[in-house]
């Protein structure tokens, strides 16, 4: 019997999201996408998306 093959690691964090940082340093949003143009977030039980546009733009949908 064979093992299932593990799920691929998550993808290393960008610098600035791996320290600690206070309200006042803003986050870059690279950190935050790392290179894909829309993410999922979840906050308080509620799954928001975060989409870069192609003007550059950032949008948060619920």
């Amino acid at each position: 019997m064979t093992c299932p093959p593990a799920p691929p690691a998550a993808p290393p964090l960008h610098p600035v999201a791996a320290r600690r940082a206070d309200a006042s340093t803003p986050l870059p949003s690279e950190a935050l996408l790392q290179g894909r143009r829309t993410i999922e977030i979840s906050h308080n039980g509620a799954v928001y998306r975060l989409q870069a546009t192609r003007q550059g733009k950032l949008i948060l949908t619920k």
